[in-house]
């Protein structure tokens, strides 16, 4: 009988677009994970890592009068953080600063870390641009922006009425 051998299989040759294909989908794999956040970054808000931290989040709340903004800013100090308001667009910026430095009999233990962020939000048409104030207190920033004064709608009781025969 005949020794037969096993045919030798052989992968196909890989065409120059099937790689630039495979090349493009796995960078839109890397963008998309940098996109959703890295999950490991430590974030200097809160110690923690993840996304969630890097970038304070905001409480937005409109009680019919004015619109207010608050950020809480653990640790950041009031001359770190500026506010603007530009075409209808508010801008929040800071920058936290941490340092800590202990000296021991046998080592010396210096660290630095420092983290910015920046948030803007388009303001509805009817705030008052010019009446716009930003108070910081125990590390909570409150932005209020009060409506014009055409913007605020007064309420009243409408009668409903039986229709007539």
């Amino acid at each position: 009988m005949a020794n037969i051998e096993p045919a030798k299989q052989t992968r196909p040759a890989v065409r120059s677009r099937d790689l630039l294909g495979s090349l493009r989908d796995e960078m839109e794999r890397v963008f998309e994970q940098f996109d959703r956040g890295w999950g490991t970054l430590p974030s200097v808000f809160t110690g923690t890592a993840g996304r969630a931290g890097i970038v304070p989040h905001f409480d937005v709340r409109d009680d019919g009068k004015t619109l207010t903004i608050e950020a809480e800013l653990p640790g950041v100090d009031e001359k770190d953080v500026t506010v603007s308001l530009a075409d209808g667009v508010l801008t929040i910026k800071g920058e936290k600063k941490q340092e800590r430095e202990e000296k021991q009999d046998n080592y010396y233990l210096s660290e630095r870390s420092f983290g910015s962020f920046e948030r803007s939000l388009r303001m509805p048409e009817w705030v008052d641009d010019g009446k716009v104030e930003a108070h910081f207190d125990k590390g909570v920033l409150k932005v209020a922006a009060p409506r014009k004064a055409e913007a605020v709608k007064s309420e009243r009781q409408i009668e409903i009425k039986k229709p007539q025969a």
